[in-house]
């Protein structure tokens, strides 16, 4: 069941709309994209011999849009990427890649290979990408690129596609037997006798919403960071308590607990991604 909490995935929603651009921020440039084989990257980016290289890659059947946006001076790339993540996850987007720095690859290639936007080569080391995958009310798929970048000239570019796949179309990365598993909703804690959990309230609602469904199950995991001199029992033991705390909470706000399974996990699995570190619980729910 752990192997789940390292998935997102799409849920019927607002799918097709456009994501709501970040607030400080000004659209520079808008494209149309009717393609039969549109280049998606769901993999680091090379260039090998003038020829774009990438571990997964598909040219897929698509329409849809591409928005180009400068970010105002006083914003930063990571309040711009977290509120496009924010949206994708309310709307139960699952995340098929994402990289951040150097480990996406080079900016030029991003730029002008990839995107055909020269404004967006910029420093490899202040670059991010994520391409994610939802579905509509209708069933169509829709995929959403967003790539943010830092300029020589440190001002902040954000690109954003928006794309309606075709039906017959293969997408790397998205099997039919995922589309069970929504989350993971990363749910950071403090505390030792009682505890504050940093969640918003749309994922509370969103989670509560889903575990109302026949045959539903929430599965919580708890993390702990193992501090200095810890020992691995005692970070498990922290991890357990505020698992059975948020537990609690979520069966007041009405997740019944017969619908909820915890795994503690404490330090014992380390991840890359920077947004799951720490003391936190990862939430998923699988649906009949």
């Amino acid at each position: 069941m752990l192997s789940a909490l390292l998935l997102l995935l799409a849920v019927p929603a607002r799918a097709d709309a456009f994501p709501d651009p970040f607030p400080q921020s000004t659209q520079e440039a808008s494209v149309e994209i009717e393609s039969p084989g549109h280049l998606v990257l769901f993999s680091p980016v090379r260039e090998i011999n003038d020829e774009i290289r990438s571990e997964t890659m598909a040219r897929l059947p698509v329409t849809g849009e591409g928005r180009l946006y400068q970010l105002a001076r006083d914003a930063t790339r990571r309040e711009a990427r977290d509120h496009y993540l924010r949206g994708l996850q309310e709307e139960g987007a699952r995340i098929l890649f994402e990289c951040e720095n150097v480990r996406c690859g080079r900016s030029v290639i991003w730029a002008n290979r990839v995107f055909g936007q020269a404004v967006l080569n910029g420093r490899d080391s202040e670059q991010d990408y994520l391409v994610a995958v939802s579905e509509d009310g209708d069933g169509a798929r829709w995929l959403t690129l967003v790539y943010t970048v830092t300029r020589g000239n440190l001002r902040d570019y954000v690109w954003v596609e928006h794309l309606r796949v075709q039906p017959e179309a293969v997408i790397p990365g998205l099997a039919e037997a995922s589309r069970r598993v929504l989350g993971p909703w990363v749910v950071p804690w403090q505390g030792e006798v009682t505890y504050r959990f940093d969640w918003h309230a749309t994922d509370r609602r969103r989670i509560r919403e889903l575990a109302e469904q026949p045959g539903a199950l929430v599965v919580l995991a708890g993390f702990s960071a193992l501090a200095p001199d810890e020992s691995y029992e005692s970070a498990r033991a922290r991890a357990e308590a505020a698992l059975t705390s948020l537990s609690e909470v979520l069966a007041r706000t009405g997740v019944s607990r017969d619908r909820q399974r915890l795994i503690v996990v404490g330090p014992g699995i380390a991840l890359s991604d920077p947004e799951r570190q720490g003391n936190r619980i990862e939430i998923v729910v699988i649906r009949r």
